[in-house]
C-alpha cells in the first residue's frame, strides 16, 4: 500500500505528527516556521500548557527550567516558589491596621492619661494658627526694624494663650537663625510668682543688664534711663512675656502704665507681650496710653468651638496609635464643653475622668460588661461628675495664689465658725506657702486677691478701714472646694 507524502516531508527531515492534529495551510508551506506541534515534539515537557516564566531575579541564580512554574505558583521540579498571594494585597492586610488598645495594661492606661494631661506639650498648637501668625508677624516687624512695641493677648481661660506664645518664642529663635539676624533676648515672667508688682522691673534689669550697679535709682528709673539715652541700650532686641498680667493691677495702675511706657521711649528695644483673661484691661487700666497714641495691639483668643475641641482631642490621642475613645464619646465631650465654656482644659479633665470610669469598671468583679474602649456611657458619667457644681469649674480655673487662699480658708473653717479676720487668713496662707515652698505675695496683693474672690461670689468681704481687720466669710460649701482640688497632690497637701 502506497502512502502519500505531505509536502512538508519533502522539504526537510521528517517530524513526528501529533495524533488528532488536523492539517492546516501553514503545515503545507515549506518556507514558513515549524508548527507548534512540531516544536512540542522537541520539548522535554510533554502534554502541558505553556508554562509561566518567572523573572530571573526571583530565581536567585537557578537554572531556567527551575524558573518555569505552573498556574498554581509551583516550579516545574515541584518546589514552591512562594506564596501564591499577591504582595500588593498583603500591603493592605491586617498588618496595616491600628493596634488594639488594652485598658488592662497599666502602661497603656497611663500613656492615655498622660497624652491628655496639660503638662504634656503638643508638637504644634492646632486651631490657633491665625492668632499665632499675627503675633509672629508683629514680632518679626519689630525685630527687622529694631523698633519697640507692645502687644496684649487676652481671652477666656483655657483658650491656648500661654501655649501659643511659647510656640511663637520657639519660632522666632529658629527664624532669626535662618535669616542670620541676631536673636532677641527672651524673658518670660509669670506675674503670680512675683512677691510685689514692682519686682518685674528688677527681673528685667537683671536679665538685660546683669552687671549694672544700682546706686541712687530704682530698677524702673534705671530702665527708663537706659531706654532714653542713645548708646545706653544694646542693639539686641528684648522680648518680654508677662503672663497673668492682671496681677500687676494696682489701685492707681501705675505699674502697668510704667511697664507699657518703657516700649515708647526713644531708644527702647523692648517687645512687650502681656497675657491675661480680661478683654478690656487696656481700656480700663491704661486710658493714658490711648491718649498718647501708644495703646498696645490687642489679639483676642476666643473660646474653642465644638469642632476645634474635637480636633485638639484627636491630635493629643494620635500619638497613642490606637483607638481609646469611641468617636461618639469624643464628639459628646466636645459639644458639652463648647456649650459651657470652650475651655480645652476642662475637656482634657473630662476625658481623663472617662478613662478612670472605664478603669473602675474593669476592676469591679460584679461588672459583666466586656468593654475594651471608652464608650459614650463612660463619657456621660464623667460629664455628669464634672457638671455637678459650676463653682467647681470656677475654682479650678483660678490663679494659684487665689486657690491657696481658698485652701487656707478651708483649713480654718473646718475647726471653727464660718467667718474670721483677713489677718488670720493671711497667717494661714503664709504657713501653706512655707510648707509648699512657694513665694508668698504681700499683704496689699493678698487683700486685692480676696476682693477678686469676693467679686466672683466665693467670699463675702466686710467693710473696714484696715485690711487686716476685715471679716471674711465663705459663701460656698467647703465640699465644693475639696472636690475641685480632688486628685491634685499639691492642693491635697495644702488642705491637710
Amino acid at each position: 500500500m502506497t502512502m502519500n507524502r505531505s509536502p512538508a516531508s519533502l522539504g526537510g527531515s521528517p517530524a513526528a505528527k501529533v495524533p488528532g492534529e488536523t492539517k492546516t495551510r501553514a503545515d503545507s508551506t515549506p518556507s514558513r516556521k515549524r508548527s507548534r506541534s512540531d516544536c512540542a515534539s522537541e520539548s522535554p515537557i510533554k502534554d502541558q500548557q505553556p508554562a509561566k516564566r518567572r523573572s530571573p531575579r526571583r530565581c536567585n541564580g537557578d537554572r531556567e527550567e527551575n524558573c518555569i512554574g505552573n498556574h498554581n505558583g509551583s516550579l516545574a521540579n515541584g518546589k514552591q516558589l512562594g506564596s501564591p498571594k499577591s504582595p500588593r494585597k498583603r500591603l493592605f492586610g491586617p498588618s496595616n491596621q491600628k493596634p488594639k488598645w488594652n485598658p488592662r495594661d497599666p502602661a497603656q492606661m497611663q500613656a492615655a492619661k498622660q497624652a491628655l494631661h496639660l503638662a504634656t506639650p503638643p508638637a504644634n498648637v492646632v486651631c490657633r494658627e491665625v492668632e499665632q501668625k499675627r503675633v509672629i508677624d508683629f514680632c518679626k516687624a519689630c525685630i527687622q526694624q529694631s523698633k519697640a512695641g507692645s502687644l496684649y493677648v487676652c481671652g477666656c481661660p483655657g483658650t491656648g494663650k500661654t501655649l501659643s506664645i511659647g510656640k511663637v518664642q520657639e519660632h522666632l529663635l529658629v527664624w532669626s537663625k535662618e535669616e542670620g539676624i541676631q536673636s532677641p533676648d527672651i524673658l518670660t515672667i509669670n506675674c503670680t510668682s512675683l512677691t510685689s508688682t514692682t519686682e518685674i522691673f528688677s527681673k528685667m534689669l537683671v536679665k538685660f543688664r546683669p552687671t549694672s550697679k544700682i546706686k541712687n535709682f530704682s530698677p524702673l528709673q534705671h530702665l527708663q534711663k537706659i531706654f532714653s539715652q542713645k548708646g545706653q541700650s544694646s542693639g539686641r532686641m528684648m522680648l518680654i512675656v508677662a503672663d497673668e498680667m492682671d496681677y500687676l493691677i494696682t489701685k492707681d495702675s501705675s505699674v502697668l502704665h510704667d511697664l507699657f511706657m518703657l516700649t515708647t521711649l526713644p531708644f527702647s528695644r523692648c517687645i512687650l507681650i502681656g497675657i491675661a483673661n480680661a478683654i478690656d484691661l487696656a481700656d480700663r487700666f491704661l486710658p493714658k496710653l490711648e491718649s498718647l497714641n501708644c495703646k498696645p495691639v490687642v489679639i483676642t483668643f476666643r473660646a474653642y468651638s465644638k469642632d476645634q475641641i474635637l480636633k485638639i482631642l484627636q491630635q493629643r490621642l494620635m500619638v497613642l496609635g490606637c483607638d481609646v475613645f469611641q468617636s461618639a464619646a469624643l464628639e459628646f465631650c466636645a459639644r458639652k464643653v463648647a456649650a459651657a465654656s470652650g475651655d480645652i482644659r476642662r475637656a482634657f479633665d473630662i476625658c481623663r475622668s472617662a478613662i478612670e470610669v472605664l478603669e473602675a469598671e474593669l476592676r469591679d468583679p460584679t461588672e459583666k460588661k466586656e468593654t475594651e474602649i471608652v464608650s459614650f456611657d463612660h463619657m456621660d458619667i464623667a460629664i455628669s461628675k464634672s457638671c455637678k457644681s459650676p463653682l467647681v469649674n470656677i475654682i479650678r480655673s483660678l490663679p494659684q495664689h487665689q486657690q491657696v487662699i481658698l485652701c487656707s480658708l478651708v483649713r480654718l473653717f473646718r475647726q471653727r465658725k464660718n467667718s474670721t479676720a483677713l489677718g488670720e487668713i493671711n497667717r494661714s496662707y503664709l504657713d501653706i506657702c512655707k510648707s509648699t515652698q512657694i513665694r508668698p505675695i504681700g499683704m496689699t496683693e493678698f487683700a486685692d486677691m480676696c476682693r477678686a474672690l469676693a467679686d466672683q461670689g466665693l467670699l463675702e468681704l466686710a467693710n473696714s478701714r484696715k485690711d487686716r481687720s476685715k471679716k471674711i466669710k465663705l459663701k460656698v460649701d467647703v465640699s465644693d472646694i475639696t472636690f475641685a482640688f480632688k486628685g491634685i497632690r499639691f492642693f491635697q497637701n495644702c488642705l491637710e
